[in-house]
């Protein structure tokens, strides 16, 4: 499910508005989504995500990569919306599984395995919901963006050595809660239900 380390475009000049979304509304897309943006409000979030991009264009130095900077934007456009739909007592429902992860289907890959893709892809929005928003943003960042530590500190605005202590956290929250999980399917199976 991890995704490869690709090297972004290094800029010498801030890039423009156009050229960001071209090349990252795809990183904004899912990252909304694994960091607990509802599927039903993900296109505003996106929009308010890159409303915020044209404000700040102007603050972006370009010592960083462009996504350790749009990833600080990406968490606090989520948390607000996630902050909205619980005033509003809405619940958060699991997206139907189709529409999860816009997972593409590869000419090499059978349906079942496009569906095991979905399935994992599911599971781990299941498993990443059950985390605070500390550890769930501090786990897209390492595990799923594959940013460094330090890249993921300075997104997040953390400290290195706080950095480190939330990365060791989350990555025993969600350990704890992957034991939980396969605690549940073994019950299922056991009374024959799956």
């Amino acid at each position: 499910m991890l995704v490869g380390r690709s090297k972004a475009p290094q800029y010498e000049q801030p890039p423009g508005l156009p050229e960001i979304y071209a090349l990252h509304a795809d990183f904004v897309f899912r990252n909304l989504r694994r960091l607990g943006v509802h599927e039903s409000n993900i296109d505003d979030a996106v929009q308010d995500t890159f409303l915020v991009v044209h404000r700040r264009l102007g603050d972006f130095e370009a010592r960083a990569q462009i996504t350790t900077w749009l990833f600080g934007i990406v968490l606090r456009v989520s948390q607000s919306y996630r902050r909205s739909a619980m005033r509003r007592r809405a619940r958060l429902t699991d997206a139907p599984q189709g529409e999860v992860e816009q997972i593409p289907v590869t000419a090499v890959e059978d349906p079942s395995e496009l569906l095991e893709r979905r399935e994992a892809s599911a599971m781990l929005h299941r498993l990443l919901d059950q985390l605070d928003d500390d550890k769930r943003a501090m786990l897209v960042c390492i595990e799923l963006e594959q940013m460094t530590v330090p890249e993921a500190a300075e997104s997040l605005g953390l400290n290195l050595n706080t950095a480190y202590g939330r990365l060791r956290a989350a990555r025993a929250a969600f350990n704890e809660a992957v034991a939980r999980m396969q605690k549940q399917m073994g019950e299922r199976a056991a009374r024959g239900i799956q």
